[in-house]
């Protein structure tokens, strides 16, 4: 349930760093990061 509610969270923040970008290019960038966050907390 602990392991849910951190994946929960990284998705949130997730979001608020694409809405704080203004190209495409860089979303690309914070949803690739995000992945790599998400990947971390599931190990």
């Amino acid at each position: 349930m602990k392991r849910l509610i951190r994946l929960l969270g990284a998705l949130v923040a997730i979001a608020s760093l694409t809405a704080a970008c203004n190209t495409m290019q860089g979303v690309g960038k914070d949803i690739s990061k995000g992945g790599q966050a998400i990947e971390k907390a599931a190990k």
